[in-house]
C-alpha cells in the first residue's frame, strides 16, 4: 500500500509535533517535513478555531494542489461555511482526532471525497436551507444540494411512485434507484425515503 504523503499545519510547533507523533507511526500515512509541502497529498491544518490565519493557510494550500483536512477547536456555524467555502475537504474536533479517525479522514481527503461529521454536516444544511429560503428562494433561485438524477427521483417519490415504477419511468435499473435514495438519505443524514422527500419539499429543492 503507498503511504499518503501528509503535510501538517498548525498554529503552533507543539501542536504540530503533537498530530505528527500520532500519525508516524501509522504505515498508510507519510508525515513530510516541514519544508515538503509541494510534495504532499493531503495538508492538515491544526488551529484552536477558524479564524483568518487559518483560512490563509487553507486557501494556500489549496492553490498547492493538496486536499486540506481540517483539525479545529472552535468551530460555529459561521466558521463552518467559511472553512468550507475556503476548500476543505475534511473536519475533525481537535477533541475527536484520534491516530485511527485522523487517517480516515486523510485518507478519505486523498481519494476525494468529503468528510464532515454528522451534526457538523446537519448544521451546514442547515445553513444552505436558510440561504435557500430567506435569500435565494424570494429570487427564484435555487442552491443545487441535490444532483438533477436525485431530483428527479425524490420527485417521483413524491408523486407516490414505487421503486420499479420510477426504474421504468426513468429507463434505470431498480438498483440504481435505490442506490440513489440511499446516497440521499445518507449524506443528509435523513430516516428513509419519505424523511428525504419531506426535506427536499422544506427546502424548496424539488
Amino acid at each position: 500500500m503507498e503511504r499518503i504523503t501528509t503535510y501538517i499545519h498548525a498554529d503552533d510547533p507543539i501542536s504540530r509535533a503533537g498530530v505528527a507523533s500520532q500519525l508516524r507511526p501509522r504505515p498508510e500515512v507519510r508525515v513530510l517535513d516541514s519544508g515538503d509541502v509541494e510534495d504532499a497529498t493531503v495538508s492538515l491544518v491544526v488551529a484552536d478555531r477558524v479564524g483568518e490565519p487559518a483560512l490563509r493557510a487553507i486557501r494556500t494550500l489549496r492553490q498547492r494542489g493538496t486536499s486540506v483536512v481540517l483539525v479545529v477547536v472552535e468551530l460555529d456555524d459561521a466558521a463552518l461555511v467559511s472553512a468550507i467555502e475556503a476548500g476543505v475537504a475534511a473536519l475533525v474536533r481537535r477533541a475527536e482526532a484520534t491516530p485511527d479517525r485522523l487517517v480516515s479522514v486523510i485518507r478519505s481527503a486523498a481519494a476525494g471525497e468529503a468528510a464532515v461529521p454528522p451534526d457538523l454536516l446537519s448544521r451546514l444544511l442547515n445553513q444552505v436551507g436558510q440561504l435557500q429560503r430567506q435569500v435565494l428562494a424570494p429570487r427564484g433561485l435555487s442552491f443545487a444540494v441535490l444532483a438533477d438524477r436525485e431530483v428527479e427521483v425524490l420527485r417521483l417519490v413524491a408523486d407516490g411512485l414505487d421503486t420499479a415504477e420510477i426504474a421504468h419511468r426513468l429507463s434505470y435499473s431498480q438498483r440504481t434507484i435505490k442506490t440513489v435514495l440511499h446516497d440521499v438519505t445518507t449524506r443528509l443524514q435523513l430516516r428513509n425515503r419519505s424523511h428525504a422527500v419531506a426535506y427536499a419539499l422544506r427546502e424548496g429543492l424539488i
